[in-house]
Formats: C-alpha cells, structure tokens, sequence
C-alpha cells in the first residue's frame, strides 16, 4: 500500500464495527465513510493519532468476530459532526471522527479464534482492549493479519 510521504511513520489501525450496522460490502460500496460515533476516550485519542495514508484493518464486531478487509485514511481527525453535544471530560469538548476509504477485501477472514491462538499477535490491541472500537497495531501485527488473510 503506497502512503503520501510525510515526516511522521505510518501507524497502522484497527477499526471495529458491526456488519449488521455498517459492514465491509457497504462501505466498499460506499467507496468510502466518515468513522463517525466513537464516544470513548481512549478510542478518541487514537483518532486523533490518525494520519493521512495510515492503513486500517476493518474488523467485524459482535456476530462475525473477524478482519475482512483493509481501509486507509484519508482525512485526518476532526470535530464529528454526529455529536449532539460535547464530551464535559475532555479539554477541547469535541468528539472527533477521521474519513476512511476501502484499500482491498482480505482474501479470507480472519476469525478473532485465530488471532486469539497466534503468538505473534498474543500482543495485539484488540485483545487487551476489546471494548475500544478504534485500536493501534504494531507494524508486524499489521503485517501478520494481512499474511493470515491472504493466504490461499
């Protein structure tokens, strides 16, 4: 995946959502999506980490438990227009959403099953903060996914 060159290293992500609400095929559809609705802080703060060309991998939440494609970012963290009203425990009072373009499906899934019993991603975010919906990954973990879900 080409990234615009830029003084910070690329950080690399996981988005969660449910496929019920908002799933893989719509957003490829869609050609792309502001992430709207993140209403935790922590998960803000790595919105706000987001840069223009950070590769996201796109979970399916709650039915499906699994990582069925790669997004990027577009446009980098801003004011979420969805918020009725400000966070009253943050210092700028504004929850912030980033825009999202669908890079390629996975080849196959990637069951959380079989993230959870690889050790290479024993590490991983999304097992030790299975509440966030927006998570940072290492490099390698990143990579790991991507060799489990393209193999054929």
């Amino acid at each position: 995946m080409k990234t615009a060159t830029r003084s910070t290293p690329t950080k690399h992500w996981l988005v969660k959502q449910e496929p019920e609400t908002y799933a893989w095929a719509q957003f490829v559809a869609d050609g792309g999506t502001v992430w709207t609705g993140v209403r935790s802080y922590p998960a803000r703060l790595n919105l706000q980490a987001m840069q223009v060309g950070d590769p996201v991998l796109y979970y399916h939440s709650v039915s499906e438990k699994a990582v069925v494609g790669i997004a990027e970012v577009t446009r980098k963290a801003y004011p979420d227009p969805s918020a009725d009203e400000p966070s009253p425990a943050m210092d700028d009072k504004a929850w912030l959403c980033v825009d999202l373009r669908p890079v390629r499906a996975l080849f196959q899934p990637v069951p959380l099953a079989v993230i959870r019993t690889d050790p290479a991603l024993a590490k991983m975010a999304l097992l030790r903060q299975t509440r966030l919906s927006v998570v940072p990954l290492t490099p390698a973990e990143f990579a790991r996914v991507l060799e489990l879900g393209d193999r054929r």
